[in-house]
Formats: C-alpha cells, structure tokens, sequence
C-alpha cells in the first residue's frame, strides 16, 4: 500500500510540476485577466440584466480587443522609436569620438567598445522584435482568460468560498472581504489617478506649447491608457516628448516637460499619491501599501503591485483575529 501511494504521489507532483511550466509562462496574462475582469464585473453585472451572460462577456471582450489592438499599435510604435533613437544617438556619439584626438590610449577603448557595442546593440533591437510574436500570444490568451472568468464568475465565486475549511467559515469570509477591500482599493486609485495623469499630461503638451490642442489630448489619451500597464507608465510619453524637444534643439522645454512629467505624472506619484488613495479606501497605513507594493514588485514581478497590499492587508487581518482569540 505504501509503494502504491508513493507511486500515486510522485505521478501527481510530475503532473503538477509539469502543469506549472506549462502554465508560468502565461501566468501574467491570466492574472492581469482576472484582474481586469474583477474590475468590470460591476458592468457586467448590469448587462446580464438586459442580455444573456455569454453575449454580455463577447461585448466587453471586443470592446476590449479594440482598445488592445489601438493600443498594441501604440505601444510598438513608441517602443521602436525610442529604441531608434537610443541605437541612432550611441551611434553618433561613438563616430564623433573617434573623430576627436585623445590622449592616454582612450581612443583605442573607444575603439574597442565600438566594436563590441555595435553587435551588442544590434541583438537588442532583434530581441525587441522576436518579443513581439510573444507579446500577441500572451494577448490572445489575455483576452481568451477575460471572457472566461466573466463567463464563469459566479462559479468560480461559489469554488472560492468551498475551499474554505470547515469550522472556519468566519475567519475565511472576513479574509475574503479584506482581500476584496483592498483589491477595489487597488482599482480605484489606478483608475482616479490615471485619468488625473492624462489630463495634467494634456496640461503639460498645450501648457510648455510642445503640440496643438488635439495632439495634446491624443497625447493625454495614451498617458492614461498606458498607465494601466505596469512599468510602462506614463513616463513614455513625456520621454518621447522629451528626446524630440532635444533632437529640435529645445533644451530648456525638454528639461521642463522632464521634470514636470516626472513630479506629476510618473513615477513620483506612483509612490506618494497612488499608496495614500489605496490606504484610504482600505484603511491601511500608507507605508504597509507603499511595502506592500514595492516588495511585491520585488518578490512577484510587475503582478506584486497587486498582490503585495492585499497580501500585507491579510496578514493584518491575520493578526487581529489572532488577538481577537487571544482576548477571549
């Protein structure tokens, strides 16, 4: 019986390990989809009302396909313009240092940097661009995982709460709350403050005279929608903006639009504004968000900004239950 059993449990590990790689690769996207479909769920709460509940998920998964497929668009043509530019402006810099006489053999480094930066550089730009097939693969299953847990929510809300263990129904229920408190905490200072993002990025455009009114709140648009995506941010924008104004020859509006970009868009605001809104929506310490979401990135990757307040928020929980038993 014992052989059987340890047969049984290193053919379920094997599976499960196996399961795990299968999965890890894609493990973002699945959780930025439940994420996403957490925070529509309100919206598609009401369309179950009016409609039937498959056709309301379709709805919102091709409104968001639209937005993914502008975006995507967007997204790739920044990124490759930047990289352009970084690759174009080394590039000058190192031709103009060869032209120049320097003493004490720096030439010869110069030299020698050029001729292992110049491979180096290049198969940069060509990891960039064998990314992109992955980037639409985690999309298609980014969009596919939307629709199915908006399908699925109340069946999987049921499976949640059946994974409670017996006899602590209490504990799990009130654990479940604090996770929910702070992940609606979460969403709501994403959405206020980039909204706040694109409209004083909008600001800054029209304000320091960069573009006309329309290409401001274009630009004010893609500030917003970027700073949904994590490390993305609205700091490419006002970088863009930034390496134009230089390459035009505009040093002081490039400066200025820097460090207004930097002090009122992104990043500074992730770490002042954004961790004091999640507090108080879910009566938490500032620095316990601002732990929570730092560390998080460091333990958890860009998905840490979500699971580390609410892991901290429940380890809160945690303790005043325990405190709670321990009075009693």
């Amino acid at each position: 019986m014992k052989a059987e059993e340890i047969v049984w449990g290193t053919v379920t590990l094997i599976i499960a390990y196996l399961a795990w790689k299968t999965i890890a690769p894609l493990l973002s996207a699945i959780f930025f989809a439940a994420i996403l479909a957490y925070a529509v769920l309100p919206l598609h709460k009401r369309l179950t009302t009016r409609i039937d509940n498959k056709k309301s998920a379709l709805i919102l998964t091709l409104l968001l396909i639209g937005l993914s497929s502008i975006f995507t668009v967007e997204l790739v043509l920044i990124i490759k313009n930047l990289i352009a530019s970084f690759y174009e402006d080394i590039m000058n810099f190192i031709y103009w240092s060869l032209t120049i006489e320097l003493p004490f053999g720096i030439h010869d480094v110069l030299q020698k940097l050029y001729s292992q930066s110049t491979p180096k550089l290049a198969e940069y730009v060509q990891s960039y661009a064998f990314s992109i097939p992955k980037y639409l693969l985690q999309l298609v299953i980014f969009l596919a995982m939307f629709y199915t847990f908006l399908v699925n929510s109340d069946r999987i809300k049921k499976q949640i709460y059946l994974l409670i263990p017996r006899g602590h129904e209490d504990l799990g229920e009130k654990l479940l709350k604090r996770a929910d408190v702070t992940l609606q905490a979460l969403i709501r200072a994403w959405l206020l403050l980039n909204i706040a993002k694109g409209a004083l990025m909008t600001l800054g455009f029209w304000g320091f005279g960069i573009t006309d009114i329309p290409t401001a709140l274009l630009a004010g648009l893609l500030t917003m929608l970027f700073s949904f995506i994590p490390l993305f941010e609205g700091w490419m924008i006002w970088v863009v903006a930034a390496i134009f104004l230089l390459k035009q020859g505009d040093v002081l509006k490039a400066i200025a639009i820097s460090i207004y970009g930097a002090v009122l868009v992104s990043p500074l605001p992730d770490f002042t504004i954004r961790p004091k809104l999640v507090a108080k929506e879910a009566k938490l310490d500032e620095i316990m968000v601002l732990i929570g979401m730092i560390g998080g990135v460091w333990a958890f990757g860009v998905k840490g900004l979500i699971i580390g307040p609410i892991i901290l928020n429940l380890v809160s929980a945690l303790l005043k239950e325990w405190k709670r038993i321990k009075a009693q």
